[in-house]
């Protein structure tokens, strides 16, 4: 058995990175018993996502992934997406470059992923040009967002804002209620649909209902995160019930 372990870079007010990156993972476990996976987190100190809390939450990226790095973490997730599509478009790349930098120069290099460039990744590597999303966030913040996407060449056909700007209520939605806001969605022209565009919005629980009712592909950030997450440990990127990106289908 092999033990893999997983560092996680979250905001200090989120919950649900450490509750759904976790309930994928060890989902694993009757398909593939020889795993084993162990979570580990450092945390940016923010409550409020806003544009100027979140600028200042990115800076501290670079302690949390030195910290990571001492508990020798085989891959590291820096897991709040908005925080680095508000810096501008391909932000996550320069931030995936420093942070590597980081832990090579602390003796304990590791893959890093980022949320951010989990989904616009994913989106690309599956060739979707047209997608729908629901974001927790202010209208302005999810601009941001479908700006970032839209500049890596895919068009977002319709968004949701739940408008949501209390990060800790964030991750207190319910996720069943994804099901009546995905109905509210125009997915005609959508080739998939980004149930969370947020990685404190808690989603899992409605991914693959709401992928069954609307056939189409459906996925999270998080989900992005931990097909990311598993390539990068070169394992299969299948968990069960977790939405077409995780099936294993393609």
């Amino acid at each position: 058995m092999k033990t893999y372990r997983i560092g996680q870079i979250v905001p200090s007010s989120n919950t649900t990175m450490e509750t759904e990156i976790p309930a994928m993972l060890l989902a694993r476990a009757q398909q593939f018993p020889d795993e084993r996976f162990t979570f580990h987190s450092a945390r940016m100190r923010m409550m409020h996502v806003t544009p100027e809390e979140l600028k200042k939450m990115d800076v501290d990226s670079d302690r949390c992934a030195l910290e990571l790095s001492d508990a020798r973490c085989d891959v590291l997730a820096y897991a709040c997406l908005v925080a680095i599509m508000c810096q501008g478009p391909g932000y996550h790349l320069q931030s995936e470059r420093r942070l590597s930098a980081t832990v090579r120069e602390n003796k304990a290099p590791a893959p890093i992923v980022s949320s951010a460039g989990a989904l616009v990744d994913v989106l690309g590597e599956l060739g979707f040009k047209k997608v729908a999303i629901i974001t927790p966030y202010m209208k302005p913040l999810t601009q941001q967002v479908i700006d970032y996407i839209e500049d890596t060449g895919i068009q977002v056909t319709d968004s949701i804002s739940l408008e949501v700007s209390d990060n800790l209520a964030v991750g207190r939605l319910d996720p069943m209620d994804l099901l009546g806001h995905a109905d509210r969605l125009d997915i005609s022209d959508a080739d998939a649909i980004v149930l969370s565009a947020c990685v404190q919005m808690p989603s899992l629980a409605a991914i693959q209902a709401v992928e069954d009712r609307l056939g189409k592909p459906v996925l999270s950030a998080a989900v992005a995160t931990v097909y990311q997450i598993l390539k990068r440990l070169e394992l299969a990127p299948v968990v069960p019930n977790a939405g077409y990106l995780l099936s294993g289908k393609f």
